[in-house]
C-alpha cells in the first residue's frame, strides 16, 4: 500500500524548468526574466543569444531545458510554445569582509538567485496574437 503520487501542479499544456544557485543578484536576473516573459520560445532564445548580460547563457539553458521537458515529457509541440511565466527568487547570500580604513571592516554580500521558467503550448492563431 504505497503513498499516492503527487498531483501535477501545472496544466496539461505546460512544462517547467528551474535553475538554482545562479551566481547573480536577483535584481539583475529579473531583467532577463522580464525580457523573455510572454514571448514565443524562438524569439526568447534569439533574445537571450544576443543579450550582452553574462548570466543570459544560464537563462538560455534553463529555457532550453523547459522546452526539452515540454517536448519529451509532455509531448507538446515546440513550435507552439510561449514563455508563460518566468520568475526569479532569492537564494543564499555569501558574506565576505574586506578591510577598510582605521581598522574597520566592510561587509561584501555575494548573492545567489533562482529562476523558474514555465512554457505553455498555445494554439497557432493565439500565438500570433501574443
Amino acid at each position: 500500500m504505497s503513498k499516492q503520487a503527487n498531483p501535477r501542479r501545472l496544466a496539461d499544456n505546460e512544462a517547467k524548468a528551474t535553475v538554482r544557485m545562479l551566481r547573480v543578484s536577483p535584481q539583475k536576473l529579473n531583467l532577463l526574466a522580464q525580457l523573455i516573459r510572454g514571448k514565443k520560445v524562438a524569439t526568447a532564445l534569439a533574445d537571450l543569444e544576443f543579450s550582452r548580460k553574462r548570466i543570459s547563457v544560464e537563462v538560455k539553458k534553463a529555457l532550453e531545458s523547459a522546452i526539452a521537458n515540454a517536448e519529451n515529457n509532455h509531448e507538446l509541440d515546440v513550435d507552439d510554445l510561449v514563455v508563460a511565466q518566468a520568475w526569479v527568487g532569492k537564494d543564499m547570500v555569501m558574506k565576505r569582509f574586506s578591510p577598510r580604513a582605521r581598522g574597520r571592516a566592510g561587509r561584501i554580500e555575494k548573492p545567489f538567485a533562482n529562476i523558474t521558467i514555465v512554457v505553455r503550448e498555445v494554439a497557432a492563431d493565439e500565438a500570433k496574437a501574443a
